[in-house]
């Protein structure tokens, strides 16, 4: 089974330093966009077993999405560090960076709630859903303390070309979630990391031990 490896055309950038005259805003939340996706217990692929993934894109051309329960070594301090960015915020300085998928893994990807008040170089805003910002101006902005709270980290996405995801829902390799962006926003930023899978699966009415890993589709 293909594991999300292979990203759409038009993939998204991550956070950088390169600027534009105004702010890049796309809207998207065509099929499975704004839901959740859990790996079936199947699921081998080490990038993805076990894991939750925040669905920002799915339309014809493929889907993209960050994996929200897979924190990695690398905390917030290290990683404004190295893009020569003076982070002094004492609760945000251990905050981990996330794993977000195989897909441009150098690249940085920020997920947080909309806001009216601030815009950003380069944000994708899922109508009825979160934001993810890729632009370098939303970590000026965490650094200087007037940054979007709460906010999940990652470094790389997972992509899937046209029909890839459907094919892999139908072998059984992940279930949707559909969720209230209350519930949502609760699993990403109020719940732990090792809690998230089993937190968005409660939400299905079963468990997991019930699930199958053989041929079938979610």
């Amino acid at each position: 089974m293909s594991t999300a490896k292979k990203a759409p055309r038009d993939s998204a950038k991550g956070v950088d330093s390169e600027s534009s005259s105004a702010p890049s805003i796309s809207y998207s939340a065509n099929h499975l966009a704004n839901q959740f996706l859990i790996a079936m217990p199947g699921m081998v692929d080490p990038n993805f077993s076990g894991s939750v993934i925040y669905l920002f894109e799915h339309t014809e051309r493929g889907a993209m999405g960050l994996v929200i329960n897979k924190p990695t070594e690398v905390d917030l301090a290290i990683l404004f560090e190295k893009i020569d960015l003076k982070l002094e915020i004492a609760p945000l300085l251990r905050q981990p960076v996330y794993f977000g998928g195989p897909v441009q893994i150098e690249r940085g990807f920020v997920l947080h709630n909309p806001s009216v008040d601030e815009i950003y170089r380069s944000s994708l805003v899922v109508p009825g859903g979160l934001t993810m910002t890729t632009s370098k101006d939303v970590l000026e902005a965490v650094a200087a303390g007037s940054g979007p709270k709460p906010f999940l980290m990652t470094l790389g996405y997972t992509g899937w070309s046209a029909g890839q995801l459907e094919e892999e829902i139908t072998l059984n390799g992940w279930m949707n979630v559909p969720l209230s962006p209350e519930q949502m926003a609760e699993i990403i930023f109020n719940t732990p990391a090792s809690e998230r899978y089993e937190r968005t699966m409660s939400h299905l009415g079963f468990d997991l031990a019930d699930l199958s890993g053989e041929a079938g589709h979610a």
